[in-house]
C-alpha cells in the first residue's frame, strides 16, 4: 500500500512524497533508515470503494514472474532485501505486493528467505520453499529461482491448455441451456396453442415436448432449478471433505474418457516435481514427501507416500512403483529403475517429463476431438426433436386437408 509522507533531513531540508510499504509501521521504519525525521505520514486514499481482496488472488503466473525477476536481481549482485523491495514496488497485484514487502521486512530482521516464504503457504508451496532452502544451503539462489521460474511457467502453460480445452464444451452446454430456455418460454407456447386448437390427436413426441415445456414454465421449472442448485452445492461441499475428495479422486481415474489423460497428467507432474527437487539438491526422501502434497490426487498421494517410506527403509523407488501398474505405466517405472542404476535419476525423470507432457497435450486434443462432435450431436438432437414435435402434426394436418 502507498503512504504519503513529509519529513526533514538532518540538515533541516523538507522532503515529501509517496512510499510503498506493507503497513504504516514499516513505512515509518523505511523512512527512518533513510535518516529522515517524519513530520507527516498517512495512507494514500486510492478510491471511494474499499478494495475487494477476493479478486486479488496470487496466480501461478505471478509467482513465476516473481521468481524470474528475483533470479535476474541476484545475477546483478543486488542484495536480497533490496531485490525484494524493488520487485515488490513493481508488482501490479497489490495483495502480492504487500506480501513481498512483509517478506522483505522479515528477511531484514534476520530470518532466512525460505523461512519468510513459508509464512505465506497460500502463495508459496512446500515445493517452492524447499527449493529456496536448498539454494540457501548451496549458496546458489539465482540458479534455484531460474529452476523455479522454468517449472512454474511450464505448469502455468499446461494448466492453461487444460482450462482452454474445457472452454468449448462449456460454451456448447451453455448454448444448449439457452436454446432450451428460448424454446420453452418464447417458441413453444404459441405453437402449443395452435396445435391444441386444431383438436387433432398429437403424436407421443409432441405430447412429451408440450408437457416438458409446460413443466419448465410452471412451478416445476423453479423446483428443478432449486434441486439442481442444491445437488451442485451438495456435491461441492462433499468434494471439499476428506472422504469426498478421495471418492472423486478415485472416480476420475476410472472414467473412460478422462482416466488415461489424467494419469499422464499426474505422472508428468510427479516426475517434473521430483526431477526439479533432486536437481536442486533436495534428498530423495524429502523430495518424495514434498511431491505428495503437490501431485493433486489422493490415490497418487498414497502411492508416493508408501514409496517415500520404502526409500527411507532402503528400498529403491522403482521397486514400489512397479507395485502400482494402474497408476504408473511400466515404461515409467522402468525408466526410474534405469536412472537409479546409472545414478542419473533426475535426467531419467526429465526424459519422462518431456514424453508425458507431449502425450498429455495429444490426449487433450484427442479428448476435444471426441467430445466436440458428441456435444454437437446432442445439441442437434435437442433442437431436432423439438422441431420434429412441431412439424409432424403440421404435416399430418396438411395431409388431412
Amino acid at each position: 500500500m502507498k503512504f504519503i509522507y513529509q519529513a526533514r533531513t538532518k540538515s533541516g531540508e523538507v522532503k515529501s512524497g509517496v512510499i510503498e510499504a506493507a503497513s504504516i509501521q514499516s513505512a515509518s521504519e523505511i523512512l527512518r533508515q533513510q535518516d529522515l525525521f517524519i513530520t507527516f505520514l498517512k495512507k494514500e486514499e486510492t478510491g471511494i470503494l474499499p478494495r475487494i481482496r477476493f479478486f486479488e488472488g496470487v496466480s501461478g503466473k505471478d509467482v513465476a514472474v516473481f521468481s524470474r525477476q528475483l533470479a535476474v536481481m541476484f545475477r546483478a549482485n543486488v542484495s536480497l532485501v533490496e531485490s525484494l523491495r524493488t520487485i515488490g514496488g513493481q508488482l501490479p497485484n497489490q495483495n502480492f505486493r504487500e506480501k513481498i514487502f512483509k517478506i522483505s521486512q522479515i528477511v531484514e530482521s534476520g530470518s532466512t528467505l525460505s523461512d519468510a516464504l513459508s509464512r505465506y503457504s497460500d502463495i508459496f508451496s512446500p515445493f517452492f520453499v524447499s527449493m529456496v532452502k536448498a539454494g540457501e544451503v548451496s549458496g546458489n539462489l539465482s540458479q534455484q529461482f531460474n529452476y523455479l521460474a522454468d517449472y512454474l511457467e511450464k505448469q502455468y502453460y499446461l494448466s492453461g491448455k487444460v482450462k482452454a480445452a474445457m472452454v468449448y464444451p462449456g460454451v456448447i452446454v451453455a448454448v444448449m441451456v439457452g436454446v432450451l430456455f428460448l424454446l420453452s418460454y418464447f417458441v413453444m407456447p404459441n405453437l402449443t396453442a395452435m396445435l391444441q386448437d386444431s383438436e387433432m390427436e398429437l403424436p407421443a413426441l409432441t405430447q412429451f415436448v408440450i408437457g416438458f415445456t409446460d413443466f419448465i414454465r410452471g412451478i416445476g421449472g423453479i423446483v428443478l432449478l432449486l434441486v439442481m442448485i442444491a445437488v451442485a452445492l451438495g456435491i461441492f461441499r462433499f468434494s471439499r471433505s476428506k472422504t469426498g475428495k478421495r471418492f472423486f479422486d478415485n472416480l476420475i481415474l476410472r472414467l473412460p474418457i478422462f482416466k488415461n489423460l489424467l494419469k499422464m497428467l499426474y505422472v508428468s507432474r510427479f516426475a517434473d516435481n521430483l526431477s526439479v527437487l533432486i536437481a536442486g539438491g533436495i534428498p530423495i526422501t524429502r523430495a518424495l514427501e514434498i511431491t505428495t502434497d503437490i501431485v493433486g490426487n489422493d490415490i497418487y498421494r498414497d502411492a508416493i507416500t508408501k514409496t517415500a517410506i520404502g526409500v527411507r527403509k532402503g528400498q529403491a523407488i522403482s521397486s514400489t512403483l512397479f507395485g502400482y501398474p494402474e497408476l504408473f505405466p511400466a515404461m515409467f517405472s522402468q525408466m526410474i529403475l534405469v536412472g537409479e542404476q546409472t545414478g542419473s535419476l533426475d535426467k531419467s525423470l526429465l526424459v519422462m517429463v518431456s514424453f508425458y507432457e507431449k502425450e498429455t497435450e495429444r490426449g487433450i486434443d484427442a479428448m476435444l476431438t471426441l467430445i466436440e462432435p458428441m456435444l454437437v450431436i446432442v445439441l442437434g438432437l435437442l433442437v431436432g426433436g423439438v422441431v420434429a414435435s412441431v412439424m409432424i402434426p403440421l404435416y399430418q394436418s396438411m395431409g388431412n386437408v
